[in-house]
């Protein structure tokens, strides 16, 4: 077992720690257990993703950051990574006691090699060193980079700290704590502040301590940051074992090499993480577990079953990585989410959306590893998007061949942050104005209180270029011109013509409406509604299943009366085409909803006799 620690905060390590793993993960042959140190938002993030990946023969453990603080709060450090860059000090205070060494990593590492190399060289330490460290690549503490440049004192050229081996059992057993503390009030009296956070104090602690210190050889941290000398670490580029991205202008950075370096690390960046699923031996861990269980479920299908791939589709465990991108948001009382997903296909209707819902959104996407990397750059470049905090971007990584759209929308809903979510796709864009809109109705509707569900009437338009209503008198001349129309009213009428059109014309005030047959609106509901039935995949019946779900709780269908979203045209779906050319699709789709009712007749007895009754009448 090879023991790795990292520390991490906040939606952008969480991203950049991935990688790292995937580089680990893809050369290793060893059982491994990452250690991470961790602020609310990483661990979130970190934990979902893990419990998601299933890689076998891999444990993770999570240690509060915010525990930690109190030790190193008193240290000032002009470094950017600001208080978490000198939690690396704490780690014999922050792991189990009974844990004697470590691999300890920055989030800005690519491995080249198998982990279990580097952790070999713990059996080259002297019987009195305790630290491992390569030395630091630049001139840095040499003190000569600029007129009155004065770095914190280092042997010689200093050692760097992305990559440490750290003998725990021996830096306890010296009073480490003590020792390094000690060694921070005496530089801080002159020095005043770190500038390199933790790697300032290391080598000051190094530079009165040199016994202490195992120098590693440079391939180990090849440190790719402006003026270093790294590549004096290498003849040839396959002697590297480790490289480190220390810059802050990362692949930007000068280096004869750079083009090899950066194909390396943009091959872990889009790697698919799913195939670091593969077992290497014996089984022992929980994700290991795991998968035995779901070998044995997949086993268990039949596969001369026509509508095999799509029970296997309901038992695939998809890697989520939640909040892909930084989101903040404040609890704001009678707040509504808007719940949607979607795949790259459709991530040219973000911006739109973000013009016309300036409330908070959580969104699923559907994406391989390389896509995601793509939606981050197309995040990062819009002037729209980079300004919206409120957003979040829950990653659902690809695997088998449906688009699992229900799993999606309930991973979107499970992480809206508000009492009240408005469950919507993708397409439509609702009207300007419906965030506050929606906010007033859930008061004056007593949704906390009741059980309702309120309906946002949808139309559609043919034309790509729309001149939106600003108004529902400005719609309603619209849909009389003909440049607006019901939705689907001309393919699948029965899905919306509950909502009642007519009446909502001239409607001032919300009204009840029944559930009919096949009635799918777009609806507000407290957060905590039922789930989404994740049987349905692709298309058909996907939202259907769960209007017949919150009748079956007796949710009141409420329409509102000023509330609109228009669904804007779109190329046909994957999905769509397979159920219209495919009579097995069909047929399985049948059987999914007659396993449907059975389900509900079970759930809800007598009561959702009238739902199996409807559907037979059709």
């Amino acid at each position: 077992m090879i023991h790795i620690a990292c520390v991490c905060a906040g939606h952008n390590a969480s991203r950049d720690v991935v990688t790292l793993v995937k580089s680990v993960l893809f050369h290793r042959r060893n059982p491994l257990h990452f250690h991470f140190i961790t602020d609310a938002v990483a661990n979130q993030i970190l934990s979902s993703l893990f419990q998601s990946w299933m890689v076998p023969s891999l444990q993770v453990s999570f240690y509060d950051a915010d525990k930690l603080k109190s030790e190193v709060s008193w240290i000032p450090n002009k470094h950017y990574s600001g208080i978490y860059g000198l939690m690396k000090l704490t780690l014999t205070k922050a792991l189990p006691p009974d844990l004697s060494k470590i691999i300890v990593l920055d989030t800005d590492i690519t491995f080249a090699t198998d982990i279990a190399e580097l952790w070999g060289v713990f059996r080259k330490f002297t019987d009195k060193q305790v630290i491992g460290l390569v030395e630091n690549q630049s001139d840095w503490y040499l003190g000569n980079l600029w007129k009155n440049h004065k770095p914190w004192p280092a042997l010689g050229r200093g050692f760097n700290t992305g990559v440490i081996l750290l003998y725990l059992e021996r830096l306890r057993r010296i009073k480490w704590e003590q020792m390094w503390r000690l060694t921070a009030e005496k530089e801080l009296m002159n020095m005043l502040s770190t500038s390199l956070a933790d790697q300032d104090i290391f080598n000051a602690f190094i530079k009165q301590n040199p016994v202490l210190v195992h120098q590693l050889p440079c391939f180990w941290n090849v440190q790719l940051s402006d003026h270093t000398r790294s590549e004096l670490c290498y003849t040839d580029v396959s002697d590297l074992k480790v490289i480190h991205w220390n810059s802050p202008k990362k692949l930007r950075v000068k280096n004869k090499h750079v083009e090899f370096f950066r194909n390396l690390y943009l091959t872990f960046l889009e790697y698919d993480g799913n195939l670091l699923r593969r077992e290497l031996f014996g089984c022992w861990s929980q994700a290991c577990l795991e998968s035995i269980q779901l070998q044995k479920a997949l086993e268990d299908l039949d596969e001369d079953d026509q509508c095999y791939d799509f029970r296997r589709e309901r038992i695939t465990i998809h890697r989520v990585h939640l909040y892909f991108l930084q989101y903040e948001y404040m609890l704001t009382e009678n707040d509504v989410t808007l719940v949607a997903q979607l795949s790259m296909d459709r991530l040219q209707m973000l911006e739109a959306i973000c013009k016309h819902w300036e409330g908070p959104i959580s969104l699923a996407l559907y994406m391989s590893d390389a896509e995601a990397q793509q939606f981050l750059r197309y995040a990062q470049a819009s002037e729209v998007l980079k300004n919206r905090n409120n957003v979040g971007y829950h990653i659902v990584y690809k695997e088998g061949q449906f688009y699992p759209v229900n799993l999606l929308r309930n991973v979107a809903l499970k992480n809206a942050n508000t009492p009240y979510v408005f469950l919507t796709d993708v397409d439509f864009l609702p009207m300007y104005g419906l965030y506050e809109y929606l906010r007033k109705s859930v008061v004056q509707l007593d949704m906390a209180g009741t059980k309702k569900a309120l309906v946002v009437p949808a139309f559609e338009t043919l034309h790509y270029r729309l001149s939106f209503p600003k108004s529902k008198a400005e719609l309603l001349s619209m849909l009389d011109m003909g440049t607006l129309y019901t939705f689907r009213y001309h393919v699948w009428p029965k899905g919306h013509a509950p909502s009642n059109y007519a009446k909502w014309r001239t409607s001032t005030t919300p009204y009840k409406v029944d559930w009919e047959p096949d009635f799918e609106p777009y609806v507000v509901v407290k957060r905590d509604c039922p789930e989404y039935d994740q049987r349905f995949v692709g298309f058909g019946w996907n939202k259907v299943s769960h209007i017949i779900e919150l009748d079956a709780q007796e949710y009141d269908l409420m329409v509102l009366p000023n509330a609109f979203m228009i669904h804007m045209p779109h190329a046909p779906s994957f999905d769509i085409s397979k159920f219209r050319s495919s009579t097995s699709y069909r047929n399985c789709l049948k059987t999914l909803k007659d396993e449907f009712h059975q389900d509900l007749s079970r759930k809800y007895g007598s009561g959702a006799l009238k739902y199996l009754t409807a559907q037979r009448n059709i």
